[in-house]
């Protein structure tokens, strides 16, 4: 490749093509492809790596606070997630739609896990995502509203085409949470997409709100598109530990029955049986 078509592709920003076209030219000489084919070659390298750019991008504006995908995911373990289900999320079909859906469980069974994933596969789609934890998204509201900020920080809230909010219910919000909740769900509702989870039943978010006019006005919009996904099970955080804990009540077991079975056989675990006790002691009669 001369030195002036390399710079020439620099201008233009065409990176993609750049770093292909070598192969390219040898590939269409020793497949005699013709101009078009040649052509439309180059410009799928192109976007390739633009398209590459814009998931990595995307997925940094995301700010996932995990490394998950749904391949990673362990449905076996939990039977109450349904795989046909949530991969019907990450198809994007309720964004589209403009639907919101929520994930409601104890902590451990694998919702954060859940919605990041789908967030991935929806970036990967070509939408725009945002994660945050409710009680990070209450804090940047009330950081923001004391230097005057709250356009700037609702706009991020409102903008993406999906807002992830996560952890519903780990800890007691600040006061004016609900407010600033129901501004966010009510600007954002049949115009954008909203997944949400919540480790605690919906019925309490009044007292975890400490706002109980905002919760119900909140729930009473997000609900009417929203699909309900309920979780339940075992823990997958606690998963080796109670694996560790059988095994070591199973050794338990076995070292409290080994006595008795050893009574019984009159044989250790080693295989050596142990010494027969003394004899009785009789005393003889003398004889007449």
């Amino acid at each position: 490749m001369n030195m002036n078509l390399r710079e020439q592709l620099k201008q233009l920003r065409l990176s993609g093509l750049l770093q292909t076209l070598e192969v390219r030219l040898q590939e269409a000489k020793s497949s005699k492809l013709d101009y078009a084919e040649f052509l439309e070659l180059i410009l799928e390298d192109e976007m390739v790596v633009r398209s590459d750019r814009q998931i990595e991008r995307r997925t940094k504006a995301a700010a996932f606070r995990d490394q998950k995908c749904l391949d990673d995911f362990d449905f076996d373990f939990n039977k109450s997630v349904k795989r046909k289900q949530i991969y019907d999320l990450a198809a994007g079909d309720f964004v589209r739609k403009h639907h919101d859906a929520i994930f409601v469980g104890p902590p451990g069974v694998g919702k954060s896990h859940i919605v990041q994933s789908i967030g991935r596969q929806l970036i990967r789609d070509g939408y725009t995502v945002y994660y945050r934890s409710i009680f990070d998204c209450v804090r940047d509201f009330l950081h923001d509203e004391a230097f005057e900020g709250h356009d700037r920080i609702l706009n991020r809230y409102l903008k993406p085409d999906v807002l992830i909010l996560d952890d519903m219910g780990m800890k007691q919000l600040p006061k004016k949470s609900g407010e600033f909740l129901f501004e966010i769900i009510m600007r954002r509702h049949e115009l954008r997409s909203t997944m949400m989870t919540s480790n605690r039943p919906l019925e309490d978010w009044g007292k975890l709100i400490g706002d109980v006019p905002s919760a119900t006005a909140i729930l009473d919009r997000f609900l009417q598109s929203a699909e309900v996904i309920q979780i339940t099970g075992r823990s997958f955080r606690l998963r080796g530990h109670r694996a560790d804990k059988k095994t070591d009540q199973a050794a338990v077991d076995e070292a409290e029955t080994e006595p008795e079975n050893e009574l019984k056989t009159g044989q250790s675990k080693t295989g050596h049986k142990r010494p027969p006790g003394r004899p009785k002691k009789t005393t003889k009669k003398p004889a007449n």
